[in-house]
């Protein structure tokens, strides 16, 4: 079995920072972990790709988080990582991590929800004015 477990979500104030954690764990095969990759929803709002990275070390962001956020991985530990910075209050959602092979809808990007296959449960994060 699959699972993917965030952590370090919580209540921050805008400029702060704030660091999410996701441990892998279970087997996932070589072509369904192309990407690791960190989504966010809003509330009332649809899930967005935030930052994602492949087996190459490659990564991709939002242009909303550019600069501000860093994604990042330690296979050794089986762990994701987001570095998120200069926090504003519109980054207030619920943070998702995720693995799958980018492909969906026809194309290829570790920031395609459609090419997600594995998902974790999600941690809150609030940035207050």
């Amino acid at each position: 079995q699959v699972q993917l477990v965030e952590s370090g979500g919580g209540l921050v104030q805008a400029g702060g920072s704030l660091r999410l954690s996701c441990v892998v764990s279970g087997y996932i095969s070589s072509y369904s972990s192309s990407c690791m990759a960190w989504f966010r929803q809003p509330p009332g709002e649809e899930r967005e790709g935030v930052a994602g990275i492949d087996t190459g070390g490659g990564t991709t962001y939002a242009d909303s988080v550019k600069g501000r956020f860093t994604i990042s991985k330690d296979s050794a530990k089986n762990t994701l990582y987001l570095e998120m910075n200069s926090l504003k209050p519109e980054d207030t959602a619920t943070y998702t991590c995720a693995a799958g092979s980018g492909v969906g809808g026809s194309w290829f990007s570790c920031l395609n929800v459609y090419g997600m296959n594995y998902w974790g449960k999600g941690t809150l994060v609030t940035v207050s004015s």
